[in-house]
């Protein structure tokens, strides 16, 4: 049966239900949640708007979420069922193509500033490295009839990631109010489809550039002044600065401060207290020096995991923390180290550090 949405007013001890009336226009909807995809329950950033595709239609809202998964957005209008589904589904099958490249062409035709920004803006971090992994579809209604409903409850009994929302429009003593209904909830079980092909979702990377995250209690005078990064205290840390390999380029951020630093790395990453660095021409032993920061602990912990790792590295250009570089949307990550993908974080880095060409 259809879905029906109705409210009332308690006065006192009795009920009085609110007045449902039509949209004054169902594109109302469409500029609704334009301005605030919330309105679905979900956070989520609208990237594109009458997005056009290669068939000669215009996709009505194209969103995506924290995850970097895609949302079609598609208002039935005074479609028919059948006419609206088979329309979401198509735009869904060539949403389902996007390359991560093409996913931020589309955002940054839309917004009023670069996708990575607005993304940050939204979700309070970088976009993931894979975009458009998965995809979610759905149907916007200011009704549901039943026809509407059989078809996309028969979809999803086959794994389809369709849905419908309906708005009701009410009306109460000259305030305007809209409620909200999902023909299926969250808990149901139907998951979003993992995009057919992946080809082109994920950030390519070039094979050189690395992102290391310097902190704790961690001194940078040190490490800008002998040439080295270093991580550990347990496995997530330490398991990632190991992984970096003699001859990677690093750009180190300080957490909460900024990209501080880029350099090449010299050798494989060594315990704390068999690390060597390289002073003018000559190697000597990190722990024998005149360091601003105490060793801890775990840094010449038994266990591999938990003990500190170091590895030597030959700055290109290294800068005090108070002239440390940062833009909104740029690349951070919990890893003490890992691949850099990002071409918005890489191309400022480069000009910023004037490094001429970040694949070399």
């Amino acid at each position: 049966m259809p879905v029906e949405m109705r409210m009332w007013r308690i006065d006192g001890d009795e009920p009085r239900p609110l007045t449902t009336k039509a949209l004054p226009a169902e594109k109302e909807l469409h500029q609704f949640l334009l301005r605030d995809p919330s309105l679905l329950g979900v956070r989520l950033l609208v990237i594109g708007s009458e997005v056009p595709t290669p068939y000669g239609k215009r996709l009505d809202l194209l969103a995506i979420d924290t995850d970097g998964n895609l949302h079609v957005l598609e208002l039935k209008r005074d479609r028919t069922p059948r006419e609206v589904v088979a329309q979401i589904l198509d735009y869904g099958s060539w949403a389902s193509t996007l390359s991560r490249d093409e996913v931020i062409d589309i955002a940054d035709k839309h917004l009023e500033q670069p996708f990575e920004a607005a993304f940050e803006d939204v979700f309070g971090s970088a976009p993931p490295d894979e975009l458009n992994g998965e995809l979610q579809l759905t149907v916007v209604a200011s009704e549901l009839d039943s026809s509407s409903e059989r078809i996309v409850n028969y979809l999803r009994g086959f794994g389809v990631p369709i849905n419908a929302v309906f708005f009701s429009y009410l009306e109460d003593d000259g305030r305007r109010y809209l409620a909200r209904s999902w023909l299926a909830t969250s808990d149901e079980g139907t998951p979003a489809a993992a995009s057919a092909a992946k080809k082109g979702k994920r950030a390519a990377w070039n094979g050189l550039d690395w992102y290391v995250s310097f902190g704790g209690d961690r001194r940078w005078d040190d490490a800008r002044r002998f040439g080295f990064v270093a991580a550990g205290g347990g496995k997530f840390y330490s398991q990632t600065m190991r992984s970096l390999p003699e001859g990677a380029r690093v750009w180190v951020n300080v957490p909460g401060t900024g990209y501080v630093g880029v350099g090449k790395t010299l050798a494989p990453a060594r315990r704390w207290t068999e690390a060597l660095v390289k002073v003018g021409e000559g190697w000597v032993k990190l722990a024998e020096q005149d360091l601003v920061g105490q060793p801890r602990a775990h840094f010449d912990a038994v266990d591999d995991d938990v003990a500190e790792w170091v590895v030597p590295v030959e700055w290109l250009d290294a800068r005090p923390e108070t002239e440390a570089y940062w833009e909104k949307g740029m690349f951070a990550s919990q890893h003490s180290a890992c691949k850099l993908r990002q071409e918005f974080t890489l191309e400022r880095l480069a000009d910023h550090f004037g490094i001429e060409n970040k694949g070399e």
